[in-house]
């Protein structure tokens, strides 16, 4: 087991989810009846929930409003094993919130973010938290933070402890395109991938291309989700490993899959699995993941992750 003294540290967005799904087909500008469902969210602050819940400990670095939604991301966080107690609270703004409105089939209509508070997200709180994050023994982020912000974890923190980060979407992995040679591991999907190393992935033999072009900027491991066709793995060394388990029958809520993954791969990394083993457990936890109706599986747990690896083994 790992040193309970060893902890990980994320650095990034922590937001409430609003959900609002129309019990009959949506009549725009008009008021629908329908189901809401409010949430915790956020990449990193999900990361780091999966993991504490794996056991692991970890600390949050983010910045919410003094509002009630604030107190909902630090009490909520707080139950499920996360140190809140180094978040920045603000008076005058309003905590991170994503609101979706979706149809009768739960399609999304219609969306609204409201992340401006990030911009409050400072150097100079980093600096406040340097103990914390100089005895972390990794760090994980998003690229929610502004770029200033990630180059100090990258240029300060980053030579000596592993930064992990998720590239979250698209338009985000522009924003580290430039820097992913900084970070020691990255977890992009196809796309991402597509984005960071400005080649079109096609194949498997592409998708391998694909990756060594991102590795060969100084990463030193990329892990690549596949969705339902499972994940890839490579290293600088040019080691390449493959993990795909048998899809489920039926999908109850896909959106918390990637965080899952990527809170596998750092318990992984910590406990010093094998990259294989690393790989399969990180594939079974998002299976996990998406068994539940929530963003995340409360239930989350090694032993539920290899009793899917039991089951879903191809």
């Amino acid at each position: 087991m790992m040193n309970q003294e060893k902890y990980i540290v994320g650095i990034g967005a922590a937001n409430v989810d609003i959900h609002g799904r129309s019990i009959n087909a949506l009549n725009m500008r008009d008021s629908n009846p329908g189901r809401m469902h409010v949430s915790c969210g956020g990449v990193t602050r999900n990361i780091l929930e999966n993991y504490a819940r794996l056991g692991g400990r970890a600390s949050l670095l983010t910045v919410v409003g003094n509002d009630i939604y604030g107190q909902k991301i630090l009490s909520e966080s707080a139950l499920a094993g996360i140190d809140v107690s180094h978040v920045m609270s603000y008076d005058n703004h309003s905590s991170s919130t994503y609101m979706s409105i979706l149809d009768s089939d739960g399609d999304m209509a219609v969306a609204l973010s409201d992340m401006s508070i990030m911009e409050d997200f400072s150097v100079d709180y980093l600096k406040e938290n340097d103990e914390l994050l100089i005895n972390s023994s990794l760090i994980v982020c998003d690229p929610s933070i502004p770029l200033e912000v990630m180059d100090h974890v990258l240029d300060n923190y980053g030579k000596e402890i592993p930064v992990f980060v998720d590239p979250v979407s698209i338009s985000y992995a522009g924003c580290i395109k430039n820097k992913i040679g900084k970070f020691f591991a990255a977890k992009p999907n196809v796309l991402e991938c597509e984005l960071l190393s400005s080649m079109k992935i096609s194949d498997r033999e592409s998708l391998v291309q694909a990756a060594k072009k991102v590795i060969d900027q100084g990463l030193d491991e990329i892990y690549v989700s596949l969705g339902k066709d499972g994940c890839m793995y490579m290293n600088s060394e040019g080691k390449t490993l493959w993990s795909s388990l048998k899809p489920l029958e039926e999908v109850v809520n896909a959106t918390g899959a990637g965080d899952a993954f990527m809170a596998m791969i750092i318990y992984g990394y910590m406990h010093e699995f094998d990259r294989q083993k690393t790989l399969d457990y990180a594939s079974a936890a998002g299976i996990a993941a998406i068994m539940s109706p929530d963003t995340i599986n409360k239930n989350i747990s090694i032993g539920l992750i290899e009793k899917i690896l039991e089951e879903k083994r191809k």
